[in-house]
């Protein structure tokens, strides 16, 4: 039987987006908070804001030739500039620049064949009743506390609302609405914000209705459909309340979301890899993201790393879509996945002469390096075989030996695929 949120468990990889007023600044996506700009003076920058290099189209081929299948764009980020049309407000690319970025992302991730998904902040530091806090750009004015007296949390969430309707009934078909963030605890004064300050509960439940087959996260503070651990990497599969969850590593090129010209600590595509084959074998996805800059281009350091993804994905993708934890433990410098009745070993340093797989003797029917195809030879060795000159010793009963030639595959992670016996 199948479910509406089965895409997601099958699809395994994504692409974050962030883009947004921020994005012409070329500091972080938080600059509005970090150099607190008090609004009046950071909505001045959207008279500069124009990204005529930005190509949905150009943005989901490329994408959909990394591997990705599906993607995820900030609608608003905390900046509170709206990516889309909204007549709740007139801070918003419509208005700024004459483009809603919102329809032009749908539509041509609809048209590559893409899932699509939004991402919303809960947090407003543009709107005059989003109550000062210790996130918030004003909060080391001497009178912020004062400010805070005028500022109304309820006309707020009205307003978080009424713009979270407009997405979900304005633009068809939503897979994913990625809510961001709820910071409950409290923090040099100021009192965090709970789902009391967003109607969590009312929110969940209009998403839900404007959109049912739609897959919400957990960042409200209420149940949704996936955890999403953000900029690490868990070590097993996720677990709330001791059972184990759909859940989803968000993970940067560089540590910021958005465009950070001069932050050079990007990630190799070669860690980018592992980070995804390790995720997809403790059962999760990868959102993977980019920052277009402030002409809306991807930017070629983040274009050279998609490229290198797809490059393998090309090659490699039946160990990662569709594919999840493969039930078996995988010998020391790999990973392993399955998919159907297929094992994949991913090979993350290459190993002289042989690998060990235990369990898997008379369980392996085929063996072949995925990228192209060739066999690789199998061996079952006696347990009580004792090493003799050339001949190594026997392994643990159950164990399967594979024979791996010397010179290594130019591939970013060789990947040895295992066709299993039905009832393996």
């Amino acid at each position: 039987m199948t479910h509406p949120h089965d895409w997601f468990t099958h699809d395994r990889f994504g692409l974050f987006i962030h883009f947004g007023l921020y994005s012409t600044l070329g500091r972080h996506e938080w600059v509005m908070t970090h150099e607190r700009t008090a609004p009046e003076d950071y909505e001045k920058n959207a008279e500069f804001f124009d990204p005529d290099q930005f190509d949905a189209a150009e943005v989901a081929r490329a994408a959909k030739q990394a591997g990705m299948r599906y993607a995820v764009l900030t609608a608003k980020h905390h900046e509170g500039f709206a990516m889309f049309d909204t007549a709740l407000s007139d801070y918003s690319s419509v208005t700024a620049f004459g483009r809603d970025i919102v329809r032009e992302y749908v539509e041509a991730f609809r048209a590559e064949g893409l899932r699509v998904g939004l991402y919303f902040s809960l947090i407003d530091w543009h709107h005059p009743d989003f109550t000062i806090d210790y996130h918030h750009p004003l909060r080391d004015r001497e009178d912020a506390s004062a400010l805070n007296e005028g500022r109304d949390m309820a006309r707020y969430r009205e307003y978080l609302h009424g713009q979270v309707r407009e997405l979900l009934t304005n633009y068809g078909q939503i897979d994913y609405l990625f809510y961001d963030f709820t910071y409950v605890d409290d923090r040099d004064g100021w009192a965090g914000k709970g789902p009391q300050d967003w109607d969590s509960e009312g929110l969940l439940a209009m998403t839900r209705e404007l959109q049912p087959d739609i897959i919400v996260n957990d960042r409200l503070w209420i149940p949704g459909d996936l955890v999403t651990p953000e900029q690490y990497q868990p070590d097993e599969p996720m677990i709330v309340d001791g059972a184990e969850v759909m859940w989803e590593a968000c993970q940067t090129l560089n540590g910021a979301w958005g465009y950070d010209r001069d932050n050079l600590d990007i990630k190799s595509p070669d860690l980018l890899l592992r980070m995804l084959v390790d995720t997809v074998s403790k059962n999760g996805n990868l959102l993977l993201n980019i920052g277009p800059d402030g002409r809306g281009a991807v930017a070629p350091r983040d274009e050279t790393s998609l490229t290198a993804i797809g490059e393998w994905m090309r090659l490699h993708s039946q160990s990662v879509i569709g594919a999840g934890a493969a039930a078996y433990d995988a010998p020391s410098g790999t990973v392993l996945t399955r998919r159907e009745n297929r094992l994949y070993l991913h090979l993350l340093v290459w190993p002289f002469g042989h690998v060990h797989l235990r369990d898997l003797a008379d369980k392996v029917k085929f063996a072949r390096l995925l990228h192209d195809g060739s066999q690789i030879r199998t061996s079952q060795s006696a347990p009580d075989q004792q090493a003799w000159n050339t001949e190594p010793g026997g392994q643990p009963a159950g164990t399967l030996t594979l024979h791996l030639p010397t010179v290594r595959p130019e591939v970013a992670i060789p990947v040895i695929e295992l066709f299993l016996a039905p009832d393996a």
